[in-house]
């Protein structure tokens, strides 16, 4: 009785230690996060603004049932974050799923809420077949609504919701202007970047007129322009970081054409500009030998194919410095970029390098002719850690402080339009959308956005370390047998040794 009175008591107490755990971990959401990014912990940037929330935010997750593993942890991803959601805003977060494959009217709503299908391949009955899945959600806020069309497994499942929070919270929004005018690229040919940068601003074109009211724009943006700029905008320009304007410039000083294999240079009046503030930047090619490929089609006999050569004058930048902007960067590709130096007054401006080529790289004059076939050396790669982007704070223009940040590859964030259009690499968009957010004094979306990873390409290593390694794991494994060999010898010598003995017992 006295046993049975003890169980009881046991599993009371089991019962009441769960119980009470359960309401602990409510209250207190707690997780170890072993991820080299951290995927699993909320940055202080989705903290703050969930402890702030003054009312309720709706979320409708639209996620099909049975998907395949790969696809159906999504799913188990999003509903975790919503649950960690929830619990730091204090109950301000409310969810809710819906299972568009269940009938017809669940359906038909997930599609007129905006949440596209799409289609998977599954295994049924030892058959491949497609099915439509959905992986989406609608996030509403004080009648405004924010639709997350499609959750692409292994993408930042807190950044899509962080942003479209933060777009519905955020009421006065800033303006960010792209200059446009002489030559530049239309705000048509930046989708991505005007995608991301619509969740915090207001993003629209702007001409360099005297009657233009440039102290409305937050940030204004001047890419890739390829005609000659008048002095008199340049000097609107001047005015505008006068007044404690901020200013993101990439500039073409080269250009490559591959149809005529010739590299020449760019002049357009802003590099004379920009030399005026302190900024140096060369009509020179850099070139490194880490680089992107390029596609160059061969005919052998009567095939034809095309081989992915090399092409150092694509770099890949992975060296940054510590900075906001650079944050969670991995790898951003530059088409014809040149290096980049400060020749101006430092005691007024605060100047920074922000990315860098690679230890082994180099720069060559224009004009020049490309040369794809062309074999590149160690002698071609004679310098190193180039600056392609940098940074100016302090009194450019004027005695108030202003910000600007310089890239000498004007292409590198462009989309293009029709059928040049282009995806960009993730981190060139990052970078992009990262600088105009620092400009803009708004920080808070840098460390989402960059929180995934995007790359994770191998260290290079020098010919004689290839070497050394490669005789290590030869050698080492036989000498450590080689060395149990003797051990072993010399261990069973001491037994027979021992049994010799005349006092040796058994």
């Amino acid at each position: 009785m006295k046993a049975k009175n003890s169980i009881i008591n046991y599993l009371a107490i089991m019962f009441v230690i769960l119980f009470l755990i359960n309401i602990l971990a409510y209250r207190f959401f707690f997780r170890l996060d072993f991820t080299q990014d951290n995927q699993y912990t909320l940055c202080q940037a989705t903290k703050n603004m969930l402890s702030t929330l003054e009312n309720p935010i709706t979320v409708t997750a639209y996620f099909s049932e049975d998907l395949p593993p790969s696809i159906g942890q999504t799913k188990t991803e999003f509903k975790d974050a919503l649950v960690e959601y929830a619990t730091r805003s204090k109950g301000n977060v409310l969810y809710e799923f819906v299972n568009p494959n269940k009938d017809q009217t669940s359906e038909t709503e997930a599609t007129k809420a905006g949440v596209s299908p799409v289609m998977i391949n599954v295994r049924e009955k030892d058959q491949t077949a497609q099915k439509k899945a959905y992986l989406g959600a609608v996030v509403k806020y004080e009648g405004k609504s924010e639709v997350i069309p499609f959750m692409r497994p292994g993408e930042s499942i807190e950044y899509a919701l962080s942003a479209a929070i933060k777009k519905l919270i955020t009421k006065d929004k800033s303006y960010i202007g792209f200059i446009q005018g002489n030559g530049e690229p239309s705000l048509s040919s930046f989708p991505q970047v005007a995608t991301n940068l619509k969740v915090l601003y207001n993003v629209e074109s702007v001409n360099l007129t005297d009657s233009t009211n440039l102290t409305k724009y937050k940030t204004l943006c001047l890419i890739a322009p390829t005609d000659s700029i008048p002095d008199k905008k340049l000097k609107l320009l001047d005015k505008y970081l006068a007044n404690q304007g901020h200013l993101l410039i990439a500039i073409n000083r080269v250009n490559g054409d591959f149809s005529k294999s010739t590299g020449t240079e760019v002049t357009t009046g802003l590099e004379k500009w920009l030399l005026q503030t302190g900024v140096k930047i060369d009509p020179k090619f850099v070139v490194d030998s880490r680089c992107a490929n390029v596609s160059v089609r061969q005919q052998q006999g009567a095939f034809t194919f095309d081989t992915q050569i090399p092409f150092p004058y694509l770099p890949i930048i992975s060296k940054f410095s510590k900075h906001p902007v650079t944050q969670g960067l991995e790898s951003v590709v530059l088409k014809f970029a040149s290096p980049i130096s400060f020749i101006g007054d430092t005691s007024k401006v605060t100047y920074l390098p922000l990315a860098f080529t690679s230890e082994k790289s180099g720069e060559e004059n224009t004009p020049l002719y490309f040369n794809i076939q062309k074999k590149w050396g160690e002698s071609d790669f004679t310098k190193q850690k180039l600056a392609v982007a940098a940074l100016l704070d302090g009194k450019i223009s004027g005695d108030k402080r202003s910000r600007m940040i310089v890239f000498s590859d004007g292409d590198f964030a462009v989309n293009g339009e029709g059928q040049q259009a282009r995806q960009l690499q993730p981190d060139n968009l990052n970078l992009m959308v990262n600088s105009i957010d620092w400009l803009s004094d708004d920080t808070g979306l840098i460390e989402l956005r960059t929180k995934s990873v995007t790359s994770r390409p191998i260290k290079q290593m020098e010919d004689g370390n290839k070497i050394l390694l490669k005789y290590l794991n030869f050698l080492v494994p036989i000498i450590l047998i080689i060395v149990y060999g003797i051990f072993r010898i010399q261990r069973n010598r001491i037994i027979r040794l021992k049994r010799m003995s005349e006092n040796y017992m058994s």
